[in-house]
């Protein structure tokens, strides 16, 4: 069992890396809320520059990728389960805040790693 761990571990690394494009919708930052038991997600409007960098769209600077952004959310989703979350955020909201396919599946799956992390008590980090 540890071999296949490490394997998916080693998979989902690599994946990780690669180029993505970003939603001119806006980028979500994903947290647990353990005394409250929810699964939460801060919706942040950005604007796409034209070398594909998410910028601040009331300043033009560019969003860092890493590290603390002074910035104010839009919106705030929270739910149980993920299920319940993305009901929630992508049927439910309108005009619909994500954009790109690729974009609902990545949410899609750290919604249920965050809910895993919710229920076991593990540490949950954004990927």
């Amino acid at each position: 069992m540890t071999l296949l761990t490490d394997n998916l571990t080693t998979i989902d690394r690599e994946l990780s890396n690669r180029h993505i494009d970003l939603d001119p919708n806006g980028y979500f930052i994903i947290y647990v809320d353990r005394v409250a038991g929810l699964i939460c997600a801060k919706h942040y409007s950005n604007a796409i520059d034209d070398r594909g960098l998410a910028v601040d769209p009331e300043t033009g600077k560019v969003i860092p990728a890493k590290g603390a952004v002074a910035r104010t959310s839009d919106l705030l989703f929270t739910g149980r389960t993920a299920k319940e979350l993305c009901v929630k955020l992508i049927e439910q909201t309108q005009p619909c805040l994500v954009s790109m396919f690729d974009h609902a599946a990545y949410l899609g799956r750290e919604f249920v790693r965050a809910e895993i992390a919710l229920l076991s008590g593990a540490e949950y980090i954004q990927d």
